[in-house]
């Protein structure tokens, strides 16, 4: 059996110009091709949509289309891209084939009258005329995990579920080979160890698969969704994949996108690899400011591509960046898109050991100066100030151009001769006084 193997097509409008030409040129692929059926491994939508909107109709064609060649299967991928029941309108679409969905653990044979899906969780034996047999573990709701079992243990009993799930298939896997129908996995999750689009590795207890787990079901191949980079595992002739995701979505994402093309028998498979004219993206990144003459030397390589400049400045700094004149520059250079991410670090403040003993503004100023390192006159000279005239004579005095040590000055209370009594006086406005 040859299979066109899509994945994680995410159409929503703000990605759907990508996802519809890639999607629509491994379409044009598998048609041109002839393959014999084609399967879609989660995640065609990337969160939920109306019925209406353009993304969806536009998704719907291009499935339809595979219909009206070949046969098609589409796997229920993650909840929040593909909340539950998005996919039930697929079934209704027609076409010269069946499209079958599959929502839960379960097992599908393709025969010559369409899908013919067991009624449990697996078949009890091969159906009569399979010409392919197809074992399905769609995503599964951990936190239904988590209820009976408890959050602590969850993640590794998922694992065991998962791993017992398709040590299951195993009997009925072995029988169809013994019977030449080939036989393949579809399922939609993180195989412990694989590398996310940005080269990050996974790994970790609550990751679905192990290859381990998916070789136990004893299939010819396991068609993978979830991880949007090509990857592929093998052992014993059995094969396990993913396509990565059908086009470049995110910026950063290394290694090419497109889909697989399976060649699957009853003991043995292979793939192929078919690029699709994802979009090209180019990373600037600077660890200070970004220079222009850099940008605009690099900008040759933007002609086409959609760009994305990163850079760090202290939180003083921030303001020097050109950014007008940098996002010019990359559209000069014939940029599609140009994405200006500059992160403002903020300035480290020292604390004054001691300054909360301090008894008086005055003292905890002078702190303050000695621990960064700052002449304190000026500031103890405009704190006093302050501290012993009016806001309103401050203002005036500065309006009159009147020099700091010629202000109007405070009124200081001094003891008259006579015992008991008190009387205001005018302080001398000298700089003594305010040292």
């Amino acid at each position: 059996m040859r299979i066109a193997h899509f994945s994680d097509l995410h159409y929503c409008p703000k990605l759907a110009a990508e996802a519809e030409r890639c999607f629509g040129f491994g379409v044009d692929q598998a048609i041109e091709r002839g393959v014999d059926c084609a399967v879609i491994t989660g995640d065609s939508t990337d969160h939920a949509l109306d019925a209406h909107a353009p993304s969806f109709v536009a998704l719907a064609r291009q499935v339809r289309r595979l219909a009206d060649h070949m046969p098609v299967v589409m796997l229920q991928g993650t909840w929040s891209h593909e909340p539950p029941g998005t996919l039930n309108v697929f079934r209704l679409l027609g076409g010269r084939f069946p499209i079958h969905v599959s929502d839960r653990i379960e097992q599908v044979a393709l025969t010559p009258g369409g899908w013919v899906a067991s009624g449990d969780w697996r078949f009890e034996a091969v159906p009569d005329g399979a010409r392919l047999l197809l074992s399905c573990v769609p995503t599964l709701n951990k936190a239904a995990v988590a209820g009976l079992v408890g959050g602590a243990a969850a993640a590794a009993e998922h694992g065991e579920l998962i791993a017992r799930v398709m040590a299951g298939f195993g009997p009925v896997n072995t029988e169809a080979a013994a019977l030449g129908v080939p036989t393949a996995g579809l399922s939609h999750g993180t195989v412990n160890g694989c590398e996310t689009e940005h080269g990050v590795p996974m790994a970790g207890l609550d990751h679905e698969f192990t290859t381990g787990a998916l070789f136990g079901a004893r299939a010819s191949a396991f068609l993978l969704g979830h991880i949007h980079r090509h990857q592929a595992w093998q052992g014993d002739g059995r094969v396990i994949a993913y396509p990565g995701s059908i086009g470049r979505f995110h910026y950063g994402e290394i290694g090419e996108k497109g889909f697989l093309l399976w060649n699957v028998n009853s003991t043995s498979a292979t793939f192929e690899f078919v690029p699709t004219p994802a979009k090209r993206t180019l990373e600037l990144s600077f660890a200070g400011a970004p220079d222009l003459e850099t940008v605009k030397r690099l900008a040759a390589e933007a002609d086409g591509a959609f760009v994305r400049v990163r850079w760090e400045v202290a939180e003083d700094a921030r303001h020097g960046v050109d950014r007008a004149a940098i996002e010019q520059a990359l559209v000069d250079a014939g940029a599609v898109e140009v994405k200006l991410e500059g992160r403002v670090l903020p300035v480290t403040r020292t604390r004054a050991a001691g300054i909360g003993t301090a008894a008086t503004t005055g003292e905890k100023l002078s702190r303050w100066a000695q621990v960064t390192g700052q002449d304190a006159g000026p500031l103890t000279h405009r704190l006093a100030l302050l501290e012993t005239m009016e806001p309103q004579a401050i203002v005036e005095a500065i309006l009159a151009g009147a020099p700091e040590v010629l202000l109007t000055p405070p009124l200081a209370v001094r003891p008259r001769n006579d015992v008991g009594s008190l009387e205001v006086a005018p302080a001398r406005a000298t700089m003594d006084l305010f040292t």
